[in-house]
């Protein structure tokens, strides 16, 4: 019997790799009216934004399970529709348009990089302790969402964060989680679904959530057509203008490296590893998403990447392309049923990304600590990933002390010349992006 995912070869089953990919597609659904709801503000129309975001998840993710036969999922990224609404078109005063073209020439930028595979060469260049803190420092960032989606924690004004009120709301994130763990500690298999639907019900039992179907305009509905009114509307000739090349430059930066760290990151802790110990398939799952950031400016959304969200699937023991497959195939349907999301409460998957901040934290045992140039920078990045709300920020710092520590201490040696390349990026990142 043919087994074109390698389901045996990778000690996982049908079943499992379903359930694996129902749950990251849950933990990454929210991508779907949270993307629209940030770029309408530039002019879009909302229910265009949210065609565009539904057919890049869906073309890229399933790219991801067929092509590069990896259980990531890939969808519009948090980060850069925050940068493409307040930086490019409202700081800026880019047009839309123009924007849209940006986001498409960075993406053909990425596909040159990858077919040339100096996306790869850059990869490699990673040094070990780093791309260990980079998984630590992505499990710490998921746990920060999760639980500031329950709102366990808030703002505060006098110590930045604090510990939010012991609503209703709270104790049945608390109720799901203790749930979610004894799943998980029991190696119950669908343990993260699981949590996620007991905390969904728990929700509404406690009276903390409210559940209804609304559309974008507020009005209570269940069906929502598709606008295609983005499709091709992107400024291919302005968006060259030298006005728009910081915005390029920032698109290329901050997704080349934050697919890059969530593809290592991923790999590194569920050792989805090739026989040289680079992440499984790396030029193809790169070239994907290359090609989802090009197709984002084809559509009429900001850049596609690598979703951080995808480790809920893995943890729940997605290991190959048909959890990815699973995935794509369920964002289809909200082309149509796009409201039915707005009955999902925001807590029902904070447990399971708490949760998988556990499993995100397991190689930072593998980082030599007792070595300060390595330690140091490890660290950085590590902790500032989750603290600075940014993975290229953690990256960045990561990198550069890095470097900075190994020519401190006489040890040009260990420094490539492609580690160079990325401190000159990250460098002309901080001043210019």
């Amino acid at each position: 019997m043919r087994d074109p995912f390698q389901l045996q070869q990778h000690r996982t089953t049908f079943s499992t790799e379903l359930i694996a990919g129902l749950s990251s597609f849950l933990a990454t659904s929210y991508i779907i009216i949270v993307n629209p709801s940030l770029l309408s503000q530039t002019g879009m129309p909302f229910s265009g934004v949210l065609t565009a975001t539904v057919l890049v998840s869906f073309f890229s993710t399933l790219m991801m399970g067929l092509y590069a036969r990896n259980p990531v999922l890939v969808a519009p990224g948090m980060g850069l529709n925050a940068f493409f609404t307040f930086t490019a078109v409202a700081t800026l005063k880019i047009p839309w348009q123009e924007a849209l073209g940006a986001v498409f020439w960075s993406g053909i930028f990425f596909l040159v990089l990858t077919l040339f595979n100096i996306r790869v060469y850059l990869l490699r260049a990673i040094p070990r302790p780093l791309r260990y803190a980079i998984a630590a420092g992505i499990g710490l960032f998921i746990t920060l969402i999760g639980l500031e989606n329950a709102r366990f924690i808030v703002h505060h004004p006098a110590t930045l964060i604090g510990p939010g009120p012991l609503d209703r709301s709270v104790l049945a994130f608390l109720a799901g989680l203790l749930f979610t763990a004894v799943l998980v500690t029991r190696k119950i298999k669908g343990a993260i679904l699981y949590g996620i639907l007991f905390t969904t019900f728990c929700s509404g039992l406690f009276g903390g959530v409210s559940f209804s179907i609304a559309g974008p305009q507020g009005k209570s509905q269940l069906f929502a057509p598709p606008d295609f009114s983005l499709v091709f509307q992107l400024d291919l000739i302005n968006s060259l203008r030298w006005t728009a090349f910081p915005i390029i430059f920032a698109f290329i930066f901050t997704d080349l490296f934050d697919s890059l760290s969530t593809l290592v990151g991923l790999a590194e802790a569920a050792q989805l590893l090739d026989e040289k110990g680079e992440p499984r398939n790396v030029r193809k799952a790169l070239l994907t998403d290359a090609v989802s950031t090009t197709i984002a400016g084809l559509l009429g959304s900001s850049p596609g990447t690598a979703y951080i969200e995808s480790a809920v699937g893995i943890e729940a023991g997605g290991r190959t392309g048909l959890t990815a497959v699973v995935a794509a195939l369920l964002f289809l349907p909200f082309l149509f049923l796009s409201p039915l999301l707005s009955a999902i409460p925001a807590i029902a998957t904070a447990p399971a990304l708490v949760l998988v901040g556990v499993f995100m934290l397991r190689p930072v045992t593998r980082i030599n600590w007792q070595e300060p140039d390595e330690a140091i920078p490890s660290f950085l990045a590590m902790v500032l990933i989750p603290f600075t709300y940014s993975i290229t920020q953690g990256i960045i710092w990561g990198f550069l002390s890095w470097t900075l520590l190994k020519l401190l201490n006489g040890k040009a040696k260990e420094i490539g010349l492609p580690l160079l390349i990325i401190d000159a990026l990250a460098l002309i990142a901080l001043f210019i992006a």
